[in-house]
């Protein structure tokens, strides 16, 4: 029998994948899972990242990557990826920017509320793709902890951008007027939650009606999406 190129053994339909391939095909077919995977490394990553210039530019790198992954998902939703463009290209600029140069404050701001815009756009995104059939895939079941991840994260963002224009909003244990990338999101977790586990608290008016915003946020979500997913596996089921 004659040998067949590589090519042609890769198109053989009967052929056994590789596990390379296998991987690719299940980051092709649940992209919602890899923006799960991607929040979670960053969750790990951030203690060993310190608060310098260089530690702020690689949690900014690391954003575009999720912010990559985030837009990857959106294609894949009723989301316009072209909305998501708009949005997320000039927010990463500003925050790549405003990361190197600290005294350009209105990149800072800019940067940090346009993250958190995108990464709400992309909650948005995600839960109407989860709303848009009477069917549970698995990648909708994963994109249920990757919108929840992401609405943390665009909250985290959101707090940032007021501590910046109005310093000391929120007080800590540290004792610090501007607190980190860190400990913004981790009360942004808590509140999302509803476990209120946190030293972080919002003093200012501006931050008390975001953090009162991303409370409410959380109660909804568990109503509605958590909700409707888990009956709609339910009647599966049945």
């Amino acid at each position: 029998m004659p040998l067949r190129f590589a090519d042609e053994i890769q198109d053989d339909p009967f052929a056994t994948p590789t596990n390379f391939q296998r991987v690719l095909g299940v980051m092709r077919s649940q992209p919602s899972a890899l923006l799960l995977a991607a929040q979670f490394v960053g969750l790990l990553v951030l203690p060993f990242i310190h608060p310098t210039t260089f530690g702020r530019l690689g949690v900014s790198l690391f954003g575009v990557v999720v912010l990559l992954l985030a837009m990857r998902t959106i294609r894949s939703t009723p989301a316009l990826t072209w909305m998501a463009i708009i949005i997320g290209v000039p927010a990463v600029a500003m925050e790549i920017w405003g990361a190197m140069d600290r005294s350009q404050t209105w990149a800072v701001f800019g940067g940090h509320a346009l993250l958190g815009v995108f990464y709400l756009y992309t909650a948005y995104g995600l839960v109407a793709y989860m709303f848009e059939d009477r069917w549970v895939t698995k990648d909708e079941l994963w994109a249920v902890g990757a919108c929840f991840t992401v609405i943390a994260w665009g909250f985290a963002y959101l707090y940032m951008s007021v501590q910046t224009i109005y310093p000391g909003s929120f007080v800590s244990s540290t004792g610090e007027a501007i607190l980190t990338w860190q400990e913004m999101l981790f009360v942004s977790v808590a509140n999302f939650t509803g476990v209120g586990l946190s030293d972080v608290v919002p003093v200012k008016p501006h931050a008390q009606s975001l953090v009162m915003v991303e409370q409410i946020g959380g109660v909804l979500y568990i109503a509605m999406v958590i909700s409707r997913l888990v009956a709609l596996t339910v009647l599966k089921n049945r």
